[in-house]
């Protein structure tokens, strides 16, 4: 199978601009940038879908370049239905800082920074040397700017594509850049590109896009209710992208396999056999969770995770320290426990049972246990050896209700 044919059959190509693309990507080497704008210090897991495509390209001999758009960011691609919020100078360099080394560290490719070749230009250069290559009529007509023609874009906005363009001549002309890789949100500002140059040097340059990964109902992959899934495990841990890895639904999670891993056909088509004799097993599941947390963190943070999974499911938590705890239950009130304390108090002290007729019901009922241990004693009294790590005590109350207690 040659590359293109890989790239149809994981599903990564929606549009490409011309097709003598699909010779030059199956038999030379080409050098191409895929690009972001620094809207927060790490990335999302949006992200690594899309950039992922520099791995798989690298593979086969293509040189990537990753770029960090300082200087687009400081305008924001138009979205669909309002303007992007403006942020500040400070921001945007102290983002850039965070998404370069960020790239480098999980893709492992060089970084650039549009800032450093549009800064010195003039607003009369900018509009002499590029405005003037840009008919109105053509920019009207491209899919983001005519979503907002009712609502209204402002100038900045509005010339946001002629930026982006610019990007790719000035890496075509300084470094024989002649293929620009996206989303399909970037096919408007791509062959704005293209087009600049083939009007100003005319040369002929290339764009392809992928199609966006969504759910089943097209809402983009990553998004959840709540903070985005970032690539920065200190902002979202392994254990929480498990999490979310794990639950995806089973429609999409073959096609999620294609185009976020490495596995070959043969081994996707094999776990889809498997997946769909014994669907509740998860294993597609399972291995996309690997494959990505392994990519993107390690093959120890990967087992950590997938041993907080399992202990909050066995309810076993003995072989957890402190922090593994704390992150396994993120959100969680911490409730003050004495050692000496009686396990009838202990409910009543940590909102587990509101009288003491209640706390007993649960304890002789077998609905308490403490550390994965059930609890049936009314005389049972809490003590050193209950708090795991000697700071938490686990209680959980039926199958799903926990509480967690500090030692005071």
């Amino acid at each position: 199978m040659t590359l293109f044919e890989d790239l149809k059959w994981r599903g990564l190509v929606q549009d490409i601009s011309d097709d003598a693309l699909i010779d030059k990507l199956n038999n030379e080497s080409l050098t191409f940038y895929i690009g972001t704008d620094p809207t927060a210090d790490s990335m999302h897991i949006g992200h690594y879908s899309s950039f992922l495509i520099s791995k798989r390209l690298a593979k086969y001999g293509h040189k990537p370049i990753l770029l960090v758009g300082g200087a687009t960011g400081l305008i924001g691609d138009p979205k669909p239905t309002a303007e992007r919020p403006m942020i500040s100078k400070e921001e945007v360099e102290h983002n850039f800082k965070g998404l370069k080394k960020q790239a480098e560290e999980i893709f492992g490719f060089e970084v650039v920074n549009n800032f450093d070749w549009t800064k010195d230009i003039n607003v009369i250069d900018f509009l002499r040397d590029y405005g003037k290559y840009f008919n109105i009529n053509y920019m009207l007509a491209k899919d983001k700017v005519k979503s907002r023609m009712e609502s209204g874009i402002t100038y900045a906005e509005f010339s946001y594509m002629i930026l982006q363009a610019l990007d790719f001549m000035y890496l075509y002309e300084n470094r024989n850049c002649i293929l620009q890789v996206a989303g399909s949100d970037q096919w408007g500002n791509i062959t704005s590109g293209i087009e600049l140059v083939r009007k100003k040097l005319g040369k002929e340059i290339y764009g392809m896009v992928m199609p966006l990964v969504t759910d089943s109902n097209g809402v983009k992959f990553g998004k959840t209710e709540g903070n985005a899934l970032w690539l920065d495990k200190n902002k979202t841990s392994s254990y929480e992208l498990y999490q979310y890895l794990i639950n995806l639904e089973d429609s999409m999670i073959i096609d999620y396999l294609k185009k976020l891993t490495f596995l070959t056909k043969e081994e996707i088509e094999a776990i889809e056999e498997s997946h769909k004799e014994n669907p509740h097993l998860r294993e597609a599941h399972k291995r996309l969770a690997k494959e990505i947390i392994t990519d993107l963190h390690g093959e120890e943070e990967y087992n950590k995770a997938v041993m907080m999974s399992e202990a909050l499911f066995t309810g076993k938590f003995n072989d957890l320290n402190k922090n593994e705890i704390e992150e396994l239950f993120n959100g969680y009130n911490k409730i003050e426990v004495s050692v000496g304390l009686n396990i009838m108090d202990l409910l009543l002290n940590m909102g587990i049972a509101n009288s003491k007729r209640e706390a007993k019901e649960y304890i002789t009922g077998n609905a308490i246990s403490i550390n994965g241990e059930k609890v049936n004693d009314l005389e049972y009294i809490i003590s050193d050896k209950d708090f795991l790590d000697k700071t938490y005590i686990i209680v959980k109350r039926g199958k799903k209700n926990y509480y967690i207690g500090i030692n005071k």
